[in-house]
């Protein structure tokens, strides 16, 4: 071996630990930004109280952070509230990006595929959105109490994913593969009718949504299933096979 090689640094052996700081577990789950947490206190308070009903004060007292921090990241309360539809409208996108894909799939297929099937899939996807983040219902109805302001969240953030289910419709309807002639009330009835189940359900208190209190699981339970059988119900009556009947059930 060359005397050059001798005095390399063996870089397979194992080297000694330096003191100091111990090395960070990569695999434990890091805490929330100071946005995120952020986004989190004001999420759960605008859905409480509306855009209106709360300032900055309150959301950094929640965070636990000087009103100053707060806005270092988010500069103004409009900038807030809009950053809190725009992370809610992520989550919904990327739940119902899948099965509305499947749903035009199935529309534009040669032959056509199971449209009727990949609704009841798109409706699935959709009540376990709402039930799973139970905020984005109480959000929503405090920026629809007003249906004149704050128009540009509807535009941004429900119109675009809402606006793809009413032109898959419209394309089966063209097709002939279902009977659709107004696709946007279809899909308006089916968000306003998810929505109102989410809502009774935070009055039996059985979702962590704002105002839930104390209720009972096992009535709470039903309602979730008796809501998603109705929901496939309305699907199947609406989309039957002309001529055919409407499905039992």
């Amino acid at each position: 071996m060359r005397k050059s090689e001798e005095s390399e640094e063996d870089v397979s052996a194992p080297r000694a630990r330096r003191r100091g700081r111990p090395p960070r577990d990569r695999s434990a789950p890091s805490a929330p930004s100071t946005p995120d947490r952020i986004l989190d206190e004001a999420t759960d308070l605008f859905a409480r109280h509306g855009a209106d009903g709360v300032s900055m004060r309150d959301i950094a007292a929640r965070v636990g952070i000087d009103v100053s921090s707060v806005h270092h990241h988010f500069p103004s309360k409009a900038s807030l509230y809009d950053a809190c539809f725009a992370r809610v409208f992520e989550l919904e996108q990327a739940t119902l990006t899948p099965p509305v894909r499947a749903l035009l799939a199935a529309v534009r297929s040669d032959p056509p595929g199971d449209v009727v099937g990949a609704m009841h899939a798109l409706v699935d996807a959709f009540v376990d959105f709402l039930d799973e983040h139970p905020q984005t219902t109480f959000l929503w109805l405090r920026r629809w109490l007003d249906p004149t302001l704050h128009l540009s969240l509807d535009e941004a953030y429900s119109l675009p994913i809402y606006g793809e289910i009413e032109c898959a419709l419209l394309e089966a309807a063209t097709r002939g593969l279902v009977v659709e002639p107004t696709p946007h009330i279809t899909v308006r009835g089916l968000v306003w009718a998810a929505h109102g189940h989410v809502t009774a359900l935070s009055a039996l208190g059985a979702t962590n949504a704002p105002n839930a209190h104390g209720g009972d699981a096992v009535v709470a339970d039903r309602e979730r299933r008796e809501f998603r059988a109705y929901a496939h119900r309305f699907v199947d009556r609406l989309y039957a096979t002309p001529g055919a009947g409407a499905p039992d059930g």
